[in-house]
């Protein structure tokens, strides 16, 4: 069940329309309109239903909810909306659809005329797999399967990357600044649009050594940037404290915001705002900004479980900065089954012996999801197999990747692992694992898991660790693991280091 009790506008909803929500998206200039998803993939809306946004075929408010037949069975896996307002949608078949005010040609359809129903977005984008959408004030942006993006609406302030001023009818490639490039997370504000590259650049890193974006987030006029070594850096209007800088001056470059040195692993805002908000890899809350009208300049320590609770209590209008999204529990897909049945004795086949204990799994799916257990389990009938190389924290690591495509392990437990990616020859998990441990590291750590990426030929990991003792330089040729250092990699680091300017005054 999806909890989207904190949101006034779904609180006629009785309890049993409320158990069947999956997703969910609040917004409109006073949080009063809606969209919702189904269990059974059905869309419906409710509101006032300003411009025709909730794709009704009318303008009538409902204080009712109304099913979108049209939209009915598309799987949504994005949604934005602008301040028009007017929404677009991606769904799981890479389809574009929009909506409701088109003042600024902000649906793409080539026209200036409102849209009161759903319609796909087609023009550039037929042939294209559309997997977010974003919108501005009255822009919209896309981006696709092949890391390109596309763009259309309002124009004023360049915000459609056009090269010009002029409004975009229909959606058109960002190419100038993008050109053979791949993005992979698109965001926008009221006049503006962000997007971050597969290798983590952005416009940051003509200001800052080694700067390297993994998600961006946008305000009214306000944009937070999270690393990849979990920093926060915010720059644009600050006069409510949404950069989170301690003051209300205005930041025209990318300024790094003070969390006490915790790391973070998400940044949220909105374009309709002027709130901002984090969560920290402890799973810890921080909210600062405009606060229910109070201006909040540094990050303050919420009791809430998610940043979504920040903006449906704190931000005004209260709306979503997101698509809510929950997976239903009242039915398993392929995934959640196997994963469900990873070391379970009931119907398993074989099990493994580690450090004394046992691990359950099944040989079939062993033998599909691994080569090693495809040739070993191919040559021996055993029922029990006992593992001496590995420990048995990171052999059940190895074995519940296996089943579930993820890795759950401490960051400074997951070398461990990297050492059987590499021994086994598992490519996807051995990168896994080199973002796990990017996740862990420290001034204190750095060196170590700098000698374990070169010993395990992890490159992404070495380069990210030499970049990290770069940057903290000082602090991390105090530690004893620099001291201890191995000698002909003392020697490299030196070396490398020095072509980066490292040691220059």
């Amino acid at each position: 069940m999806l909890d989207v009790g904190k949101w006034p506008v779904f609180a006629l909803l009785p309890p049993e329309e409320l158990r069947l929500i999956r997703q969910a998206c609040v917004f409109g200039s006073a949080a009063n309109e809606a969209l919702y998803v189904t269990v059974n993939d059905e869309v419906f809306a409710l509101g006032t239903n300003c411009s025709g946004c909730l794709g009704l075929g009318d303008l009538q408010s409902t204080i009712e909810p109304r099913r979108i037949d049209v939209l009915c069975g598309k799987k949504t896996v994005s949604l934005s909306y602008g301040t028009g307002p007017h929404v677009v949608i991606a769904t799981a078949d890479g389809e574009v659809f929009a909506w409701g005010h088109n003042g600024y040609s902000q649906l793409g359809n080539g026209t200036t005329n409102h849209g009161l129903t759903p319609a796909q977005v087609s023009t550039n984008l037929l042939n294209k797999r559309v997997t977010e959408v974003a919108c501005g004030s009255h822009h919209t942006i896309a981006l696709t399967t092949d890391g390109e993006v596309f763009a259309w609406g309002y124009n004023n302030s360049g915000q459609v990357g056009s090269g010009s001023t002029a409004n975009q009818p229909t959606p058109r490639r960002v190419s100038s600044c993008l050109q053979n490039k791949v993005v992979v997370n698109i965001a926008c504000g009221q006049l503006c649009s962000m997007a971050v590259l597969d290798n983590g650049e952005e416009d940051l890193n003509i200001n800052f050594l080694f700067l390297c974006t993994v998600q961006v987030a946008c305000g009214y006029a306000h944009t937070l940037a999270l690393t990849d070594e979990g920093f926060i850096y915010a720059w644009g209007a600050n006069s409510y404290g949404q950069l989170g800088t301690g003051n209300k001056s205005n930041q025209a470059v990318p300024t790094l915001i003070n969390t006490d040195k915790e790391r973070m692993v998400e940044v949220a805002a909105c374009h309709t705002s002027h709130t901002s908000a984090a969560k920290t890899q402890s799973g810890q809350v921080l909210m600062w900004g405009q606060c229910r009208g109070q201006a909040v300049a540094c990050p303050h320590l919420t009791h809430f479980a998610s940043t979504d609770d920040v903006f449906a209590c704190f931000a005004t209008p209260a709306v979503t900065w997101h698509l809510l999204t929950v997976d239903g529990d009242d039915y398993l897909t392929v995934a959640q089954s196997l994963k469900r049945e990873f070391d379970s004795p009931d119907i398993s086949d074989l099990k493994f012996l580690v450090d004394g204990k046992c691990i359950h799994v099944h040989k079939a799916l062993l033998k599909i999801r691994c080569e090693h257990f495809r040739v070993l389990l191919n040559e021996t009938d055993e029922e029990s197999i006992e593992i001496h190389q590995f420990s048995y924290l990171v052999y059940r690591a190895f074995l519940e990747y296996l089943y579930t495509d993820t890795i759950n392990l401490p960051p400074e437990d997951a070398i461990g692992l990297l050492d059987l990616a590499t021994f086994y020859r598992e490519t996807r998990l051995k990168r896994l694992c080199q973002e796990t441990i990017k996740r862990g590291i420290s001034e204190e750590n750095a060196i170590t898991l700098l000698s374990a990426a070169v010993k395990y030929e992890a490159r992404d990991l070495e380069e990210f660790c030499f970049k990290f003792c770069v940057n903290h330089l000082t602090a991390v040729t105090q530690t004893q693991a620099f001291a201890d250092m191995d000698h002909e990699l003392l020697k490299a680091f030196i070396s490398k280091a020095s072509r980066y300017g490292a040691f220059k005054n």
